[in-house]
């Protein structure tokens, strides 16, 4: 069974909902990155998304798109990010990880390369956020024969037919966009979306985890009743704008580590 799979299926019994920070590979650096995941998962991450640097980034608001900006101008590599995610996890991770990382790097790596590279550093599956799900089928059999978790995302402007399609074609979770718009764009209370939620409910039994616009305990709170797990990316993200210089490492790691505690907190036990 794949970890991610595991993982839902441990929570699921136990009455609880996964907590799924987002933190981009490679900013400041990469020694930045190994050394912030294992301090991240012991601090209360159920699964752990790894940004995979693009030039061009999906969906992504201006926050994550400087990071990503950070990493590329240090010429990280896809080589070097599935090494740094395999010495992270040497010591026994706690918690899954798996990559956001356009289809455009996984189709240049080469599908199945890449699906192999990644599980043997670690990573268990992938948000691919801009493939579409009428283009799927090739990675979808590749993931499938390789045990390798691939999520898509829905959004509310998804039509119901096609939504049935993306939820069909996720294994792990379905992420479910909660927002018309970019990530960090959202800053009051979470939108209303309890009828798409009970639409996905009626079309899958796949966990469904809500991403976008939660950055705040009370955010946390209002999702958790409707999903399987919560997504946090440009919350996080901000603060890495602080690692910039030598002095700004620690502090900026200790303040990831504890906002994990206080949104995975949020949760209920």
């Amino acid at each position: 069974m794949n970890p991610i799979d595991a993982l839902f299926t441990t929570l699921r019994a136990a009455g609880r909902k996964a907590f799924i920070p987002f933190l981009p590979a490679g900013d400041p650096d990469l020694a930045f990155t190994e050394a912030l995941l294992p301090r991240v998962a012991a601090a209360g991450a159920s699964l752990i998304e790894v940004g995979f640097p693009f030039s061009d980034p999906i969906a992504d608001g201006p926050t994550i798109q400087a990071s990503y900006t950070r990493a590329l101008a240090n010429k990280v590599t896809l080589a070097e990010i599935f090494a740094t995610t395999r010495r992270a996890g040497a010591g026994g991770g706690r918690a899954p990880v798996m990559a956001m990382a356009s289809y455009s790097l996984i189709w240049r790596r080469g599908p199945e390369a890449f699906l192999r590279e990644a599980l043997a550093s670690g990573v268990v599956g992938a948000v691919v956020p801009d493939l579409p799900v009428e283009e799927a089928a090739h990675l979808g059999a590749i993931a499938k024969d390789l045990g390798f978790a691939l999520t898509l995302l829905v959004t509310p402007t998804t039509s119901p037919e096609r939504a049935a399609r993306i939820v069909a074609a996720c294994t792990g979770f379905v992420y479910v966009v909660s927002l018309v718009g970019i990530t960090g764009q959202q800053a009051g209370a979470a939108p209303p979306i309890e009828a798409m939620m009970a639409r996905l409910r009626g079309m899958t039994d796949r966990p469904l985890c809500v991403g976008f616009g939660v950055s705040r305990p009370e955010h946390v709170r209002a999702f958790a009743p409707l999903c399987d797990g919560v997504i946090v990316g440009t919350a996080f993200v901000k603060l890495l704008e602080a690692a910039g210089g030598p002095e700004g490492r620690a502090g900026a790691a200790d303040a990831v580590v504890e906002l994990v505690r206080e949104l995975a907190g949020s949760l209920p036990a």
